[in-house]
């Protein structure tokens, strides 16, 4: 589960999968077992070590974690490979000097939150900003000042800004880790030699810059109990990103992989198990369902109503998966996000085999809420739809006849 959710977010010159390198050092706090040990905090507060789950009363106890940096050593002994490693990240003269001449460096960082009766760091649940902790940032561009083949591991509850060191030469992968749970170190070897192949999307825009997001952070309390509006509406994450044409560093749905994926022959026709009967017909019409109870569960209205099929290819060298994402675009008359996603697929492929993939959407896929009625409506107009590899790059094109 934890090398299935890693996402490789950045990939230069080969660097990974890793071939046997004769020499590596393990940088970051991040990377070591934690010193009070994996359930050294109460429901998690605190992390000493490496991160892999956050904190709450939805917690668990780990009945045992396997840190970064337990296994690339297990790792690196049957590779012959020579290690270095440094935990203190204050003390980025010690790692740039364990760094240098290596093969490779692998820095570890961090960014964690949890609920907010619990405060670690001057963090009240959520997060104060959206920076990598413990100085994670300045490790990172310390350690590439010294080594030209920097890999950074990201373990983090959520997006954090990369920007200080993201367009460095020498930073040539990121692997966002996430919260891998107990066999984190585990995981990450797999993708790290590519026993593995990445195959995880992100489920978040990661931006430039904290602003991009278009909110902040609640910091004053109203009555103990904080207001949010939600004057956003149905523009969050990237369909905030869309509609305000803001460039993000890494899109909604990204992530690379160790091979490569065409795509071609999309076909979008009516269902062969459409649904009829007279609320169907109304909703054809422009009408919306009665005012029931359970009127949005209502099986017409999520009954098959569109097929989108097309044709994925592996185009490289590497059995591999790719998650295939299918958009609707609404009229802009509609006041609707540019783009909403309405399907993925997750496909495994053998170098040079192609698959076919069908889609099937519902009317409800293609409805909106209509305020004044109190109902779901056919979104009028012509609604296109794309198929692609993220958020941000569509591969095939198509309307809704």
């Amino acid at each position: 589960m934890g090398a299935a959710s890693t996402i490789l977010l950045k990939n230069t010159k080969g660097t990974l999968p890793l071939k046997k390198p004769v020499s590596l050092a393990i940088i970051g706090s991040d990377s070591a077992p934690p010193l009070r040990g994996p359930n050294g905090f109460t429901d998690r507060a605190g992390v000493d070590g490496t991160l892999a789950m956050a904190w709450g009363s939805g917690t668990t106890e780990f009945p045992y974690l396997i840190s970064p940096l337990e296994a690339i050593q297990a790792r690196a002994k049957q590779d012959h490979t020579s290690v270095s490693w440094h935990t203190l990240d204050w003390d980025t003269a010690g790692a740039k000097t364990r760094a240098k001449d290596k093969d490779v460096a692998i820095v570890f960082i961090n960014s964690d939150s949890g609920e907010g009766y619990l405060t670690v760091d001057g963090n009240r649940g959520d997060r104060n900003n959206l920076t990598a902790w413990n100085n994670g940032d300045n490790l990172v561009r310390e350690v590439a000042s010294a080594n030209s083949n920097t890999v950074v591991v990201v373990h983090s509850v959520g997006p954090i800004i990369m920007e200080p060191w993201i367009d460095n030469p020498n930073v040539t992968a990121v692997l966002w880790a996430g919260l891998p749970g107990q066999e984190s170190g585990n995981a990450l070897v797999d993708v790290l030699y590519g026993a593995v192949n990445p195959s995880a999307k992100l489920p978040y825009t990661i931006a430039k810059q904290r602003s991009d997001y278009g909110t902040e952070v609640v910091y004053d309390e109203s009555n103990g109990i904080p207001h949010i509006p939600y004057s956003e509406g149905l523009f969050i994450d990237y369909r905030h990103f869309d509609k305000n044409n803001i460039t993000p560093r890494f899109p909604f749905g990204f992530g690379l992989s160790y091979t490569t994926f065409s795509y071609a022959n999309l076909r979008v026709s009516r269902s062969t198990n459409a649904s009829t009967g007279s609320e169907v017909s109304g909703w054809e019409a422009g009408k919306v369902a009665p005012k029931v109870k359970g009127a949005s569960l209502a099986p017409w209205l999520h009954a098959p109503y569109y097929d989108v099929s097309f044709d994925i290819k592996n185009t490289g060298q590497v059995v591999g998966h790719e998650v295939a994402q299918l958009y609707i675009q609404a009229p802009a008359s509609a006041n609707s996000p540019p783009n909403q996603l309405r399907g993925f697929a997750r496909v495994a492929l053998k170098p040079g085999q192609t698959q076919r993939v069908t889609l099937t959407l519902s009317r409800y896929d293609l409805s909106a809420w209509d305020v004044a009625r109190q109902g779901w409506a056919k979104i009028d107009g012509q609604v296109g739809v794309t198929v692609g590899a993220s958020s941000r790059d569509f591969r095939l094109k198509g309307i809704f006849a």
